[in-house]
């Protein structure tokens, strides 16, 4: 079979291509982004419980339009390269989501999302778009908002690692079902690691595994389920695989 038939039978939407430094921080980006806007929309709930719904979200919408967004992007960038500046991270990807948790962790993502909200919410009452008693409420109740961020922060990875241990175990599943030949069972699993993969950090290591066994099903799918693949075309799968 050849290379450009194989590539096409891919299902799993990996990029057939090493992961980046690129990949990784925009997968933080978008990751943390949300994390941190949850976050901060459950600590101001929390700080107006008295508030409606629409007054919550028009506060919200306020700090949002002063560029509190580009703000958080900002943060989370500044966070990773301390982060990775004191992990000793000068080239190279993350190895692994403990690493990704750490270097996040230790370039003081929570002291940024604390100073950009100082920064934007003195910005939005000297607008006149929040008046001073809801500027001294938030930020005098900054650290309940802070602390949501932190607790949905430590959620967002600890989700991630449990993420990682399915796939992981979905894997090797894949791979006692292959050894076996069992395409059923192959294809329950195959189906249980698209699904995890789409929310999973990018990890050279997990991709490059989950790019091999993509191909390797695909062959076998297209082969009529049958297994008589031949030495070339496993070989094949993984040069694929990290390519």
């Amino acid at each position: 079979m050849q290379i450009n038939n194989l590539e096409k039978n891919n299902n799993l939407n990996i990029d057939n291509k090493i992961v980046n430094e690129k990949e990784q921080k925009q997968f933080l980006e978008t990751t943390l982004g949300k994390t941190i806007n949850f976050g901060i929309d459950m600590g101001i709930r929390a700080l107006l419980p008295d508030f409606l719904e629409e007054q919550v979200i028009e506060i919200k919408d306020n700090l949002f339009n002063y560029g509190f967004k580009e703000g958080i992007k900002r943060t989370i960038d500044d966070a990773i390269e301390t982060g990775k500046s004191m992990a000793g991270i000068f080239t190279g990807n993350f190895e692994n989501i403990n690493q990704m948790h750490e270097v996040v962790k230790t370039g003081g993502i929570l002291d940024g999302v604390s100073n950009l909200l100082d920064f934007m919410v003195d910005k939005a009452e000297k607008s006149g778009v929040i008046d001073s008693n809801i500027s001294n409420l938030l930020l005098n109740g900054k650290d309940i908002i802070l602390t949501n961020v932190e607790n949905n922060i430590e959620k967002t990875f600890n989700d991630q690692i449990k993420s990682m241990e399915y796939t992981r175990k979905y894997i090797n599943n894949w791979k006692e079902f292959y050894k076996n030949k069992n395409f059923e069972g192959m294809e329950k699993e195959y189906e249980k690691l698209k699904t995890e993969l789409k929310n999973l950090a990018p990890i050279e290591e997990t991709l490059n595994t989950a790019r091999e066994i993509e191909i390797l099903h695909n062959l076998i799918k297209n082969n009529e389920q049958k297994f008589n693949l031949t030495n070339e075309q496993i070989e094949l799968a993984k040069k694929l695989s990290i390519n």
